[in-house]
């Protein structure tokens, strides 16, 4: 397998069994990649470039551990990474004005070492935010793919780096950013009864209602990463999944909903043509 400073590592850890433990003896942070639940939130959205930053190692350190795999370097042209340590930037004007009781701080490193995700903390603490408030996530890496994440969400960030093991994220939003929404009415709605005869013979059925969040997001992707083409997963949920549509657009899968009764939802999720 072809590896540069863009690929996943989700992709290398499905290529080969062995890379996980050849990738946790990189970096102590990478430890957090034994845990199936932060494997599945971290993995499938970090890159080579995005762990380094936050395990403190050189994208030639992946590489060359992993060339003993069978794994091969190659440049990516159209994402150079510059192996330059930047320096903090200056805090957005924005920031500089905030009182205390504008910032909502939240300390995830107990949760994260005692193996617990913090991703549904942080989505329910998001949602409470109110107008003017800025969240603050102390950690001791940087949060990447929290940050693409809440980037989708309308959200910009600023990362502050206290120590080598003390980083400040800072999440907010100024009004003029371009973030639109998933109209859920308008994706959700129409042609449920024809696609479900499409699909007649050709669907793999997942039940995630017994799941604690973020665990039903995290199996329906995991079981997406085997879809077939040609065919559907029919998934019976507690509720609209709003975190996983915008993942599901991004991936190149589409999807309806069926909303059947309070606590009872069905998606019918399938890759875009």
């Amino acid at each position: 397998m072809e590896i540069n400073e863009q690929t996943k590592i989700g992709a290398i850890l499905k290529h080969h069994p062995d890379a996980l433990e050849t990738i946790v003896k990189l970096s102590d942070d990478f430890k957090k990649l034994r845990n199936p639940l932060l494997r599945k939130l971290m993995a499938g959205r970090a890159t080579i470039a995005m762990a380094c930053k936050m395990g403190g190692c050189k994208p030639q350190d992946f590489f060359q551990a992993l060339a003993p795999l069978g794994f091969e370097y190659k440049p990516s042209l159209n994402n150079p990474i510059s192996e330059e340590v930047k320096e903090t930037a200056p805090r957005p004007s924005f920031l500089q004005s905030l009182k205390d009781d504008q910032i909502v701080e939240m300390d995830v490193r107990s949760l994260i070492s005692s193996g617990t995700d913090p991703l549904r903390l942080i989505q329910q603490t998001v949602k409470e935010l109110s107008e003017g408030q800025v969240l603050k996530i102390i950690n001791s890496f940087e949060p990447i793919p929290l940050i693409k994440l809440l980037e989708k969400q309308g959200f910009l960030s600023f990362v502050e780096t206290k120590s080598d093991d003390l980083i400040e994220t800072y999440f907010y939003k100024t009004g003029n950013d371009s973030f639109q929404p998933i109209d859920i009415k308008t994706e959700s709605t129409g042609d449920w009864n024809e696609l479900l005869q499409q699909f007649n013979g050709k669907l793999q059925h997942l039940d995630v209602r017994h799941l604690e969040m973020p665990q039903p997001m995290m199996t329906i992707l995991e079981a997406l990463e085997k879809l077939p083409r040609g065919k559907a997963l029919y998934v019976q949920h507690k509720r609209i999944p709003v975190f996983l549509l915008t993942e599901l657009k991004d991936r190149n899968f589409d999807f309806r909903i069926k909303e059947v009764k309070e606590g009872e939802v069905y998606l019918l999720i399938f890759h875009n043509n």
